[in-house]
């Protein structure tokens, strides 16, 4: 596997693959990397002549009260990940190679970035859509891969894709968990040995308000109020919970009539934990 640092060497290496009529796919992700991040690689390698995986913490999706400081860098483990996962190319920039002096440009996506974790973390969906928006253009892939776990995320690229008629194909990847159902997260090895025993009560709730509200889709409303209930009184702090629509994050607050899915947000003690899951 190779490493580039520096944009120009990840262009002249696909240029290299492009000349040769190969096809590319990328990777984007922000290093600490688990199982989740290796099935996307294996997407990508079932799909793509080349895979291109990029190892970029941004700091233009953290607010300043958050964890950019101690977020998890671990290059070497992680390059060894994405070399055993067949991975040709691991781009990893520094953050003057991304945002050089003088950045003055931010990618936003109005509506889809207003609701969920949007309305709690100022900024994150902006940046999130700025460093993709480069990392595209940068590699010029034929498609990019994203876990669903970060639902809205995925969502948010979709769109700016679609608005800027960027040539790439956006695959959503199935959310990897535990045996116990804890959805895999960089985030997670902040979890105490009390908490990962906790942690897996944010998928079980999601479950069950999912299977509910298939079965009565006028529960909305006593499921969510449950749903918080449940897992208060386990020691969460719900920042949000809720059943959007699966296409456009639609509201759903008194019954489900249309491809929806289950969103939280949720503290356990200074770890913050997303998840989703459809309603089928």
């Amino acid at each position: 596997m190779e490493i580039a640092r520096i944009i120009a060497e990840l262009r002249r290496q696909i240029g290299v693959w492009r000349k040769a009529g190969e096809s590319v796919g990328l990777v984007p992700t922000m290093g600490a990397l688990h199982e989740g991040h290796m099935a996307l690689a294996r997407a990508a390698r079932a799909e793509c002549g080349r895979v291109v995986a990029s190892i970029f913490v941004n700091p233009k999706q953290f607010a300043p009260s958050e964890d950019l400081t101690s977020y998890p860098r671990r290059e070497a483990p992680d390059l060894a990940m994405l070399a055993s996962a067949g991975v040709d190319l691991a781009f990893v920039p520094s953050v003057d190679e991304i945002y050089p002096a003088g950045f003055a440009t931010v990618v936003s996506v109005t509506g889809l970035t207003d609701v969920l974790c949007g309305a709690h973390r100022a900024g994150h969906l902006d940046g999130v859509a700025t460093v993709v928006t480069k990392l595209l253009l940068q590699s010029l892939p034929d498609a990019v891969y994203f876990g669903e776990k970060d639902y809205q995320q995925l969502l948010v690229i979709r769109r700016l894709v679609a608005d800027l008629d960027i040539p790439v194909r956006i695959v959503g990847v199935p959310t990897v968990r535990q045996a116990d159902g804890l959805a895999l997260s960089s985030r997670n090895a902040y979890l105490s040995p009390e908490e990962r025993r906790i942690a897996p009560n944010l998928a079980r709730v999601l479950q069950s308000i999912a299977d509910a509200v298939a079965m009565q889709p006028k529960a909305v409303a006593a499921e969510l109020a449950r749903g918080v209930g449940e897992l208060q009184s386990a020691g969460f702090e719900v920042e949000y919970l809720e059943i959007r629509g699966a296409e456009t994050l639609a509201p759903t607050s008194d019954e489900v009539t249309a491809p929806s899915r289950v969103f939280v947000a949720a503290r356990l003690g200074g770890t913050r934990l997303i998840d989703n899951m459809p309603i089928a």
